[in-house]
């Protein structure tokens, strides 16, 4: 069952991730680099070098869970800046759906999965 929602919390890995990493490795990211657990019930972000996949490893009663996404063409735009040496930073469920719908406040000419996508974020 899809579960994911604002009361959650998420943390996008800074690091470019094979997206042929599953379960157990996406899992071993999460303990070993980070220092977390996989099963605390943190949902953990992982977007590859191209950033047109990424992937969300998050754990429900039961198991643990993949949630992916490839685009057609276009990239993730990340919500935030790297900082240097810095391994994951949390995001607000706002930037996740954001990334993920290709909505963007300065979008540049990569983006181009934001054409049409404008009038879906209208307040």
């Amino acid at each position: 069952m899809f579960s994911l929602d604002k009361a959650l919390r998420y943390w996008l890995y800074s690091e470019p991730t094979d997206m042929r990493k599953s379960f157990h490795t996406l899992s071993g990211l999460v303990n070993n680099r980070i220092g977390a657990n996989a099963r605390d019930g943190d949902v953990y972000i992982f977007v590859n070098r191209r950033r047109n996949r990424i992937k969300l490893l998050h754990y429900e009663t039961g198991g643990l869970v993949i949630y992916a996404k490839m685009l057609d063409r276009g990239t993730f735009a990340m919500p935030l800046p790297r900082k240097e040496k810095e391994v994951t930073r949390n995001i607000m469920w706002e930037d996740l759906r954001k990334m993920v719908e290709g909505i963007m406040a300065n979008p540049d000419s990569r983006q181009v999965r934001l054409d049409g996508l404008k009038n879906l974020w209208k307040n």
